[in-house]
């Protein structure tokens, strides 16, 4: 990782997994709560978390107060995972480099430990230390987009493209804004709001958490191409296997590599009113999501 972008991101990881580590904390049978800690604390790198509580902290907000709302978002993103991997899904049998939840456990036990996981995240999330209208903004706005309007919608979307040919970049694009890049936006959005940025700072955070997305999505199909599995800790060459339609796949690993710079430096170029601490490790943050796939 880029070496100014290490100390802040441990800091706030350290958070996160810190949260996380009690929950759940009352959950009616043994079994789903093992179900629901082998993912949520399998690894990863916090990265939708920890977007909301840099943007956060960037208007003012401290971070223990957002920090109940961005553990929400990393169990959201951790219950679209275990989803995702099931056998009508994506049929994948490893993630973060062991089997499955559906594996590790059954198809029953995982489809309810992302129920669970989805659920529990929305009591989690009213727990943020901030104004009542301004934590019903935040939540309205991660509800539009971790469902049918966002992520599931965009799954929706990814499960009918797959397999089809004649695919258009266009469709590619809505597809993944909405099943990737909407909870990276909103994981940005709802950190400005919950620290009661203005209309305009967010309507700028908006966009940079958009365009942000976008790089990453991007990023993933290309490492699924070039990677291998004991880095990414899940299968490669899935997308190609499964019949999915990627940037790759469209438009080549040269094109697709042009694209996410394009992307990242929009995103890093929404942030030339914002200076100080966390507006530098955002930028950092688009540098390094590049240089991942270059």
């Amino acid at each position: 990782m880029i070496d100014s972008l290490e100390p802040l991101f441990s800091k706030r990881r350290a958070m996160v997994e810190d949260r996380l580590g009690g929950i759940p904390s009352d959950a009616g049978d043994p079994v789903l709560a093992s179900s629901m800690r082998y993912s949520l604390m399998a690894g990863g790198k916090r990265l939708r978390p920890v977007l909301c509580l840099t943007v956060a902290h960037l208007f003012g907000l401290a971070e223990t107060r957002a920090l109940p709302f961005a553990a929400a978002i990393e169990m959201i993103h951790t219950y679209s995972l275990i989803h995702d991997d099931l056998p009508c899904m994506d049929n994948d049998d490893l993630r973060r480099g062991r089997p499955s939840n559906h594996k590790a456990f059954s198809e029953a036990t995982a489809l309810l430990a992302g129920d669970a996981l989805l659920t529990d995240a929305f009591r989690l999330m009213t727990q943020a230390d901030v104004p009542p209208s301004s934590l019903l903004e935040a939540v309205s706005e991660l509800a539009f987009a971790a469902g049918s309007p966002g992520m599931v919608g965009g799954q929706a979307l990814d499960m009918a493209l797959t397999g089809r040919s004649g695919t258009s970049l266009e469709a590619l694009k809505t597809m993944q804004a909405l099943k990737t890049g909407e909870l990276f936006r909103a994981s940005c959005t709802t950190g400005a709001l919950l620290a009661g940025a203005t209309r305009e700072d967010r309507a700028v955070i908006d966009t940079f958490g958009s365009s942000l997305g976008t790089a990453f999505q991007i990023v993933d199909d290309i490492l699924d191409v070039t990677s291998d599995a004991k880095t990414l800790g899940k299968p490669v060459h899935s997308d190609e296997a499964n019949g999915k339609v990627t940037y790759p796949s469209l438009v080549g690993l040269d094109e697709s590599r042009r694209l996410a710079k394009t992307q990242a430096a929009g995103a890093a170029g929404c942030l030339s009113r914002f200076s100080g601490e966390d507006a530098d490790f955002l930028r950092a943050l688009c540098d390094y999501i590049v240089e991942r796939a270059m």
